[in-house]
């Protein structure tokens, strides 16, 4: 998409692992299951990701963040985690 001549920047987030309720519904309900997904790391929050976009949308007029990938620092793709033994 080209809107560069009506002065719109359009950026894509892409988060990696979110503690949110996503994990509950994915489960059904199982509490258990669903904190078991950020079993040895510690996964970002709601407001990383607020954080983040807070930060495209303050960035000044000459700046276009097009694409941003934030994950955990134990996050080293979509399926690989460096978890801690506990």
């Amino acid at each position: 998409m080209d809107f560069n001549r009506k002065n719109i920047k359009v950026s894509q987030v892409c988060p990696g692992a979110v503690e949110t309720e996503f994990s509950r519904v994915r489960f059904k309900g199982d509490e258990k299951r669903a904190a078991a997904v950020y079993d040895g790391f510690q996964p970002l929050n709601a407001g990383d990701i607020a954080d983040m976009i807070l930060y495209i949308v303050k960035a000044p007029a000459h700046v276009n963040i097009s694409d941003v990938v934030i994950l955990p620092a134990a996050q080293a793709s979509a399926t690989i985690f460096n978890r801690k033994q506990s």
